[in-house]
């Protein structure tokens, strides 16, 4: 069954207030299992919630506070895999509200741009930006973990995951080693048992909770299972939701000469 938005946010609300009861669980190890490495298990779930290949996909998001919605906006991801290093490259276009339709968030490297084509103008921006309630800019810029952070598995213990079901978890630590992340640091619970990403917490240099965020509405998606959903809670207000919604995925071969600051004035969408 479909939650509706105001079920969503209603979700994330009870997640928060369930999640002393069951996080920090420790788990028992099995003594026979190979242990993985940190960064191994952060590059499957890395695997799956992103396609590794080139590929564009629809995103919408919702952002309420105190159950009502205050703002959206949808855009398409546009993201390009590259050979050497495993990292994306990525272009966003806004495709709504009407008044930011046609700007454009590029990915190149530890740059990100932001093109207006109203000024024909390109800056560089922060990646922990705002874009929309508790999303930022470097939430809809496909990136993968593993290459963007250190890691270290922190244990092993059961978290609640985006249906409210207790799932057996490893927890990741993650710290920045690049500028173009969106936070200072993660800690990430990915499912054990399949690697799945099931939670997130978001924090600043300052340590500071930033954001939570739950993953969702799995579904099977270009070869593998995704979260096609994201739910976002505002570490200092809950009451503050946002809600990515991704959708249409589909592969797409995306020429090199897309993902140039230079040639963003000459973008049009497909």
């Amino acid at each position: 069954m479909t939650l509706t938005n105001l079920t969503r946010v209603g979700l994330a609300l009870a997640l928060l207030a369930g999640v002393a009861g069951v996080a920090g669980l420790p788990l028992a190890r099995n003594a026979m299992a190979a242990p993985l490495k940190a960064v191994d298990i952060l590059a499957k779930a890395d695997a799956i919630r992103n396609p590794q290949t080139s590929f564009v996909v629809d995103v919408a998001l919702t952002a309420y506070e105190n159950n009502q919605q205050t703002d959206s906006t949808l855009v398409t991801t546009h993201s390009r895999k590259e050979t050497e290093n495993g990292q994306f490259l990525s272009l966003v276009h806004i495709d709504q509200p009407v008044r930011d339709e046609g700007k454009l968030l590029l990915r190149n490297g530890n740059i990100l741009w932001f093109y207006d084509p109203a000024s024909k103008a390109s800056v560089r921006l922060s990646p922990r930006q705002r874009l929309l309630g508790n999303a930022s800019n470097g939430d809809v810029v496909t990136a993968n973990f593993a290459l963007d952070y250190a890691v270290e598995l922190a244990g092993e213990e059961e978290v609640v995951d985006g249906d409210r079901k207790s799932r057996p978890a490893y927890r990741l630590t993650l710290a920045s080693q690049s500028e173009i992340t969106p936070y200072h640091a993660i800690t990430l619970w990915v499912d054990r048992n399949n690697h799945r990403p099931l939670k997130g917490q978001f924090f600043a240099q300052s340590g500071r909770l930033l954001k939570v965020a739950w993953y969702r509405g799995w579904e099977p998606v270009l070869g593998e299972t995704r979260p096609t959903e994201v739910i976002i809670a505002d570490g200092f207000d809950p009451k503050k939701v946002t809600v990515m919604k991704m959708s249409n995925y589909r592969p797409q071969d995306l020429p090199p000469s897309w993902f140039s600051n230079s040639w963003l004035p000459h973008f049009r969408k497909q």
